[in-house]
């Protein structure tokens, strides 16, 4: 599998680990927590798969920019947070650094 294959995984593994904090309630619910670790362990052994050939500043940054992008369009689609202008704007500013930085390689 190709470096951004493993970095796309990872991405969507974060945003997967990220909406499962929501669920834990504070680590205190034991299967939910369960799932995030997993999730979690996953989604970092992906992203040190991809940082095999990509450099670890770009590997890194698509990384969280798909977490904190797909974590908060879910946000504002499945748990009711705010959908304000500016709030879809930075969000498609942090896709755009993210295909940014995957032309710029």
């Amino acid at each position: 599998m190709g470096a951004w294959t493993w970095l796309m995984i990872a991405g969507v593994l974060e945003v997967a680990w990220a909406m499962g904090l929501k669920y834990t309630d504070g680590w205190t619910r034991p299967w939910p927590s369960l799932a995030t670790l997993v999730l979690l362990t996953a989604s970092i052994y992906c992203l040190a798969a991809a940082a095999r050939t990509l450099p670890i500043g770009t590997a890194y940054a698509v990384w969280t920019g798909i977490g904190a992008a797909g974590t908060a369009v879910l946000g504002m689609a499945l748990l009711g947070e705010p959908r304000t202008p500016w709030r879809v704007a930075s969000l498609a500013l942090i896709l755009l650094g993210v295909a940014g930085l995957k032309l710029a390689r």
